[in-house]
């Protein structure tokens, strides 16, 4: 018997590996098989962590980052790249590098700068480098507050400091800027900037301590819609609503933040 074979649409992920499955690499692969699209990745660090504390963070040879980009696109060219946590200068030389050469298409970009436990996970000395070199390859930038205001270099308290960062951040070089109100005490909208117009997405706060990789899977999930040809409008709004009920269906694991739950949509309530 003949095989039938299918096509799906191929997105990559450059990130860091979480060991505990809710974040990082993982969150992104779980996020586009929930999209039907087929997941690559490019591994930059192996972050030991769980939910309640970060271990150790390695960082995997440039030699192999460049290897692994290399090797996907010389054969299965992404629809759409998500960029993650890049720890050190000399992976954002690397990747930056890489960027240059390849070019890929759709860059959703999250600036991963601390777990959800609050472990920093880029240094502030490597924050300009991050802003030097990385931004400017980003068709959208994702930061939540606390990123946005390491970035910004300043406190962001209600909606018209948002978008007052929104506009900085495009200023370096982002095509557009979703900023995330999450920790925000006021709501929990979210200012999506697309250098010309502002928009404010309305944000539900769901009560519950599983969030732990709900930037990575946002970020996956833009990446997801855009591969498939949404404009950015919608590819956000729809991502949004993903994460919305991978939150309100999070999982009970672990001892600190549980994670979300990629595959609700598979949920056999009775």
């Amino acid at each position: 018997m003949k095989a039938k074979g299918s096509e799906l649409i191929p997105v990559l992920t450059i990130a860091g590996s979480d060991c505990s499955g809710g974040a990082g690499i993982q969150a992104d692969l779980k996020t586009f098989s929930a999209h039907n699209l087929f997941g690559m990745s490019v591994i930059l660090s192996v972050v030991a962590e769980n939910t309640a504390r970060v271990i150790s963070v390695h960082d995997i040879p440039t030699q192999s980052v460049d290897e692994q980009m290399l090797a996907v696109f010389e054969d299965i060219v992404p629809k759409a790249t998500k960029i993650g946590m890049i720890g050190s200068c000399e992976l954002m030389s690397c990747v930056a590098k890489n960027l240059s050469e390849f070019k890929p298409q759709n860059v959703v970009i999250d600036p991963v700068m601390f777990a959800k436990n609050g472990h920093a996970l880029m240094p502030q000395e490597n924050c300009d480098f991050f802003k030097q070199t990385i931004i400017k390859f980003a068709d959208i930038l994702t930061p939540n507050i606390p990123e946005a205001e390491f970035l910004c270099g300043f406190k962001i308290a209600n909606e018209e400091q948002m978008i007052k960062a929104a506009k900085h951040l495009c200023s370096l070089g982002t095509k557009a800027v979703l900023l995330k109100g999450g920790h925000s005490e006021a709501n929990a909208n979210d200012v999506l900037y697309n250098g010309k117009e502002i928009y404010i997405l309305k944000g539900e706060r769901i009560e519950t301590k599983n969030t732990h990789g709900t930037g990575c899977t946002l970020s996956s999930a833009i990446a997801s819609n855009l591969a498939k040809g949404k404009d950015l409008f919608h590819a956000v709004s729809e991502a949004k609503e993903y994460v919305r009920n991978a939150i309100y269906y999070s999982l009970n694991l672990g001892k600190g933040c549980g994670p979300t739950n990629h595959f609700f949509k598979f949920l056999d309530e009775k």
